[in-house]
């Protein structure tokens, strides 16, 4: 553990790099079902925020995904003529809309994570407990690390 405190810059960058590697990795997997339902990237972001916090509003989409209104709006149209995702106004504050995927976006949903899921499964399967938990911590610090 001691020679992690002296991480040099080649060491960082190879980390970057690996983390980079993965994502890229994780994401083509997905590629074929995305593609068949002629879609990218942004779109799989959505669709997974809207399956992991069902009844998500539009600010709150827009807070997690770090983009524009506009950008959203774009993607949001896509799913919307895909049919992929329905609307509900909020019941407390009728001014909020609530996203949440339909019977065709959650399909959508579960064909891409049983594509995803088999790299990540295989990889923590072959893992210890321990690098299991201490690969999840370091990951939390990396996206809970304010700049």
């Amino acid at each position: 553990m001691k020679e992690l405190l002296y991480l040099k810059d080649e060491q960082l960058k190879e980390f970057i790099e690996k983390i980079s590697l993965g994502y890229r990795e994780t994401f083509s997997d997905a590629k074929k079902v995305l593609d068949k339902y002629s879609i990218g990237v942004a779109h799989h972001k959505v669709i997974n925020l809207i399956s992991l916090y069902e009844g998500i509003t539009i600010s709150e989409l827009l807070k997690k995904l770090k983009i524009t209104k506009q950008s959203l709006n774009r993607v949001l149209k896509d799913l919307i003529k895909i049919e992929v995702v329905e609307f509900k106004q909020g019941k407390k504050d009728t001014r909020l809309k609530h996203v949440y995927l339909n019977d065709k976006g959650v399909k959508l949903f579960n064909e891409i994570f049983i594509v995803q899921k088999k790299r990540i499964y295989k990889a923590l399967l072959n893992s210890s407990s321990k690098e299991v938990i201490n690969f999840n911590n370091v990951l939390n610090k990396i996206i809970n690390e304010k700049i």
